[in-house]
């Protein structure tokens, strides 16, 4: 399928998310639908947040987590908002900027257009292709387009697109959003415009929650210019993320954080190769490639029956029928290690040859 925009039809459900496949899930059942690192958040950070619970009297006071975030990226202080999670990002930009004509750019994360269309956004579709390896055409996004959204590495299609085709989107009087939820699990974070400044009006957004396991915490960060900041702000009720979310967001943009998380990406990697072996394995099992994200897109006939039988193995896997540009054919798996994919590939072998079938 080609690059191709349309109007936002409505027809797919934009918010159904990977944790309603395990959401009062019965006890054992491995959890390949959410993308959030295994075995996290680590011991110190659970102590730190711990730690900041005596101080709850008082309210939060954001400074000390902003210059964090600031020094973390180079950037003046003034370039950072902090926000209860990418999700809450996505509703103040719908909010703060009065676009004409937005546009998202899918297969990707719903949020961005489930919000737009809740502020009564008129959202145009940018659809990527199969056949293009869901890869980005800047020539595909119409040339009066004032808001573009896009994510990278994109969930679910783990594509990251290089830094130079993002930044052939920025132009001025268009803001151009640019979702960086997973960029910390990508070595290097190479591809990533957390840094640019040189590019008018780039909104990166990035979260805490996929690499610390801290979904149930809700912080993030939007990097951008000071207007956009200040309009975002404005949009923003006070104390919007919470003194534990604070603590955390400080800790985790420290150096010894950011040596680990950047080990983290070197073993998802490695983890995420080993996956893509293994699934090469199978016949019918399509992988959109080349991953660069904590998870891979699948192709398979009989995707629901397959996921369903998977769950009665004992593994979630994400459908991928409620994201724009995919049908009812996807699924999307989490990385896990070595040792989880092997069973999972196991049982993935099995349902894709039901027994009693030749």
């Amino acid at each position: 399928m080609p690059t191709r925009t349309e109007p936002a039809p409505g027809v797919h459900d934009l918010r159904h998310h990977g944790d309603a496949e395990v959401r009062g899930a019965e006890a054992g059942l491995t959890d390949l639908a959410v993308n959030v690192r295994d075995g996290t958040p680590p011991l110190w950070l659970t102590e730190r947040i711990a730690a900041s619970l005596g101080a709850l009297a008082a309210y939060p006071d954001g400074r000390a987590a902003r210059e964090a975030v600031a020094a973390r990226h180079g950037l003046p202080v003034e370039r950072v908002l902090l926000t209860a999670g990418a999700a809450e990002a996505f509703v103040l930009i719908a909010r703060a900027f009065p676009a004409r004509r937005p546009v998202v750019v899918h297969p990707q994360f719903t949020e961005p257009e489930a919000a737009l269309r809740d502020a009564g956004r008129p959202v145009e579709r940018v659809l990527l292709g199969e056949c293009d390896g869901f890869r980005l055409d800047p020539g595909a996004v119409p040339a009066d387009a004032d808001l573009v959204v896009v994510g990278n590495p994109t969930n679910p299609t783990s594509v990251l697109h290089p830094a130079r085709v993002l930044a052939e989107l920025a132009r001025p009087g268009r803001t151009l959003v640019v979702d960086e939820a997973f960029m910390d699990a990508v070595p290097g974070e190479r591809g990533s415009l957390a840094s640019r400044t040189d590019l008018p009006g780039l909104v990166v957004l990035r979260s805490l929650t996929k690499t610390w396991g801290l979904a149930g915490l809700r912080v993030g960060y939007v990097l951008a210019g000071p207007d956009e900041v200040t309009a975002l702000e404005r949009a923003q009720p006070l104390w919007p993320v919470s003194s534990p979310a604070l603590v955390a967001a400080e800790a985790c943009c420290a150096p010894a954080a950011l040596a680990e998380a950047a080990d983290a990406a070197q073993r998802i990697a490695a983890d995420r190769a080993h996956l893509l072996g293994r699934l090469g394995e199978l016949d019918g099992v399509r992988v959109c490639g080349p991953a660069e994200g904590p998870f891979v897109l699948l192709r398979v006939a009989d995707a629901s029956g397959v996921r369903a039988r998977l769950r009665e193995r004992g593994f979630a896997v994400r459908r991928g029928d409620t994201f724009p540009g995919l049908g009812p054919e996807w699924l999307r798996s989490a990385v896990r290690d070595c040792r989880t994919t092997d069973r999972f590939v196991t049982a993935l072998r099995s349902v894709l040859r039901p027994e009693g079938a030749r």
